[in-house]
């Protein structure tokens, strides 16, 4: 177990004595400990310190839960929030986690408490080694609307699921996800329902949840447009992706066009970003500045996977000018086989593996995924 620092803010004695003994046999080292009545020096050492862990009892608190899970978070952004009470509610469990707390405990504490610190511990294991472990997650999104990211994550999804992995397919585009519609998924439930039911969040509940019905593919829609409008906590989402990784070969993510601030607290958990474009001067524009963000973000260049969409026989642009322009290299080139691809969604149905375009995606999901080719590639390929 990693050593974590952890700060405390308790006010039930019963509850400040499990948490002690729960602490005692750890490898843990308690940096601030007073009581939960006035957070507000509490969280001016928390700004100051920066611990891995708060633990919050919100057994006594009067103010609104959301304001004191915002201010803790704003003192301390990467910290796990540990809701702590006397006893199990079942509207105080969901009004926490909808907050933003990442776990909600209450009495007896050992086991949850002492298992919740050890899924921190390895998740600052993890990034203090620059390694995330688990199913490998690849995230898709335009550099803006119609550069066909979805269309590839979908296609790569199944791709992946034929070499008998087990994939995850999840629609994380918030503002106009379009898997559930163009793969005709039944299921009445979202990404959402994971995120405000974390207490609940187990395989059994998981398998509820998602759709299936392709081979070794199971695919959790984006909300609809209603409930869309909720706003939700990147932690949450964060959880649930940690969650699904442990659960899956591979997890493909859809997050649409741009990247917004969501998007960008998603990729943290995020193994490899594909950045779909098209050569048009508006996509290459925006290409080139989201580059930049995820860089200035501090997202590693060798994370990033270039990935030009509809390109023409004949380009008025080399791709080593391109690489020049966008500041990464080109990770793989698409052709233009729009007319395909129209009929097959008119039709409901994917792209066969023998089109143009469906063959290109056979190798981009082999290069993706460091798979071996089944085919041996021609004289001329649109791979660089």
């Amino acid at each position: 177990m990693y050593p974590l620092s952890i700060a405390l803010a308790i006010d039930a004695k019963e509850v400040q004595r499990e948490v002690q003994a729960c602490l005692k046999p750890l490898p843990v080292r308690v940096v601030i400990e007073q009581e939960a009545g006035d957070l507000a020096p509490f969280l001016d050492k928390v700004e100051r310190v920066r611990p891995d862990v708060m633990l919050l009892d919100i057994s006594k608190r009067r103010e609104p839960l959301e304001e004191v899970v915002r201010a803790a978070r704003g003192a301390a952004p990467e910290a796990m929030i540990i809701a702590l009470h006397t006893s199990a509610d079942a509207e105080t469990i969901l009004a926490s986690l909808r907050a933003g707390v990442n776990e909600f405990l209450y009495p007896p504490l050992e086991d949850n408490l002492r298992k919740a610190l050890e899924r921190r511990s390895d998740e600052c294991s993890r990034k203090r080694g620059g390694q995330i472990q688990g199913g490998k997650t690849m995230a898709f999104f335009s550099a803006k609307g119609g550069c066909g990211a979805t269309t590839i994550a979908i296609h790569v999804a199944v791709e992946l699921g034929r070499h008998e992995r087990k994939v995850l397919l999840a629609d994380l585009d918030m503002d106009s996800g379009l898997i559930s519609f163009l793969l005709k998924t039944k299921s009445p439930y979202s990404i959402l329902d994971a995120v405000n039911n974390l207490y609940r969040l187990d395989a059994s509940y998981w398998k509820a949840l998602v759709s299936n019905g392709i081979p070794n593919l199971d695919i959790i829609p984006a909300p609809s447009t209603v409930a869309a409008k909720q706003q939700v906590m990147q932690e949450q989402l964060r959880t649930v992706l940690g969650f699904v990784r442990s659960q899956y070969d591979c997890t493909i993510v859809d997050l649409g066009r741009n990247v917004n601030r969501l998007a960008l607290e998603v990729l943290e958990e995020i193994d490899e970003a594909c950045l779909v474009t098209t050569l048009e001067i508006p996509a290459l524009h925006q290409a080139k500045q989201i580059v930049q963000t995820l860089l200035d973000s501090g997202y590693g260049k060798n994370r990033i996977r270039l990935i030009l969409n509809r390109v023409p026989k004949r380009m008025d642009v080399t791709p080593e000018e391109l690489e020049r322009m966008l500041g990464v290299p080109i990770h793989c080139m698409l052709p233009n086989d729009f007319p395909a691809l129209y009929e097959c969604y008119a039709e409901g149905r994917l792209l066969p593996r023998t089109s143009t375009l469906g063959k290109h995606i056979t190798r981009i999901t082999a290069k993706l995924a460091g798979i071996e080719e089944e085919q041996k590639k021609g004289k001329f390929s649109f791979f660089g």
